[in-house]
């Protein structure tokens, strides 16, 4: 009989908090509601977007 191997869990998420604006929190639902994804998902994916398509401009003082 083979064995039933557990391995640890791996903890990637973390819980955090933020405050926004309540019209786009409320972007947010109606968005959840149209993709049957949870806002906590579709604020990720937004979250990841941003971080992947982001550029920084340096100002002169911190050249």
């Amino acid at each position: 009989m083979e064995k039933f191997i557990v391995t640890p869990k791996e903890d990637r998420y973390v819980t955090m908090t933020i405050r926004i604006d309540r019209a786009l929190q409320e972007e947010y639902n109606v968005l959840s509601a149209k993709t049957n994804r949870s806002r906590n998902e579709l604020i990720g994916m937004a979250l990841r977007y941003a971080i992947d398509h982001m550029e920084l401009q340096e100002d002169e003082m911190h050249r």
